[in-house]
């Protein structure tokens, strides 16, 4: 990755011109639109070593090396993006009036550069042990910050560390480059998995997770997914720690919504969950409504719900099977929950969605 650029633009038809590597803030019109183009910028430091090596791969000419030289150390390196972005997006509220006029368009040249350290490139540390270790400290930095990001469910800012974190940190340990990439990314599945449990994540919900990103990685046909996927792998698994962290629970309490979360349609009522945990009933009842605010059948009746909204969105199933997969076999019941909890029986909302 040489360098970073993004660009404000108007939400109008698409014919703008962009401008790179001629400045660092420029603004421009073609055919009615506007934009307003940041970059190029640095996300790491690139040492003379790098560009030689840049060099020599785009076979640059060699009399004007000392200009490509000048034009990389003479870059601006932003140390933590996600303060930029803020600051980029105040501003672009001010000149248009607000966030849903505008788009940021990420520019960055993904790919274009060899980040490989002297060890990865001859197999020794033996030149600039200290720059070596300087970027290795880097790299190791970033993933604690994402990973602590992750661990508390805080998606924008997770986000906002993978702007920098996913290509500027991508190795080259293979020839084949859609390996490195998957090498990547099975390493960041790794880091969020980690994360994720750190939060007090059941490992059943980990392990679905990471499974269903593992075969995608191995999917990929192209360095294009790349990116998208590492954002959405980021986005998730904070999903996860907001919807299923249970660090504030007990381990009594964090039984009973494990077993809830696995099924649905078993018996969840507070005698059989009591019995199973071999645990008086009102002790349970008592303990349930102080650490979650509701009683267990609120609580169940509302993920009940929440699945059925669910598939009433994603699926054209009929409503008494609907009923059935959430738990709740009679469907005049089923309708009673439903129109208490989102106002419309089940075939008024399926009827809303579809129109």
């Amino acid at each position: 990755m040489l360098s970073h650029i993004f660009y404000f633009l108007l939400k109008q038809p698409k014919n703008c011109m962009i401008i790179e590597n001629k400045c660092t803030i420029s603004c421009g019109k073609e055919k009615g639109e506007e934009f307003l183009l940041i970059g190029p910028y640095m996300l790491t430091e690139l040492t003379r070593e790098m560009i030689l090596d840049i060099a020599e791969r785009i076979s640059f000419p060699q009399d004007q090396y000392r200009r490509l030289e000048q034009f990389y150390m003479g870059l601006p390196r932003i140390l933590d993006e996600s303060v930029l972005l803020s600051i980029v997006n105040s501003f672009g509220e001010c000149i248009w009036g607000g966030i849903d006029n505008f788009r940021l368009q990420d520019m960055d040249s993904s790919g274009s550069v060899d980040f490989r350290t002297g060890e990865e490139k001859d197999g020794s540390m033996a030149e600039e042990p200290q720059q070596i270790m300087k970027i290795l400290e880097e790299r190791y930095e970033e993933e604690n910050r994402l990973i602590r990001a992750v661990a508390k469910g805080q998606a924008h800012r997770a986000e906002a560390f993978m702007n920098g974190f996913a290509v500027q940190w991508m190795e080259r340990r293979t020839p084949d480059r859609l390996r490195n990439a998957k090498n990547y990314l099975i390493i960041l599945n790794t880091l969020l998995r980690k994360a994720v449990e750190s939060a007090d994540v059941h490992p059943i919900h980990i392990d679905e997770m990471s499974s269903q990103f593992a075969r995608r990685i191995e999917q990929l046909t192209s360095e294009k997914g790349v990116i998208p996927l590492s954002r959405e792998m980021v986005r998730k698994y904070c999903l996860l720690v907001t919807n299923h962290s249970m660090k504030d629970y007990s381990l009594l309490v964090r039984k009973v919504l494990t077993r809830i979360d696995m099924d649905l349609t078993a018996d969840l009522s507070l005698k059989a969950r009591a019995a199973e945990l071999g645990v008086n009933a009102s002790y349970l009842s008592t303990l349930f409504k102080k650490e979650t605010g509701k009683t267990l059948t609120e609580y169940v009746n509302g993920k009940r719900i929440e699945q059925a909204v669910f598939l009433l969105n994603s699926t054209r199933l009929q409503i008494q099977t609907i009923a059935q997969r959430c738990g709740i076999p009679d469907v005049n019941y089923f309708t009673r929950l439903f129109k208490a909890a989102v106002g419309k029986t089940p075939k008024e909302y399926r009827d809303s969605i579809s129109i």
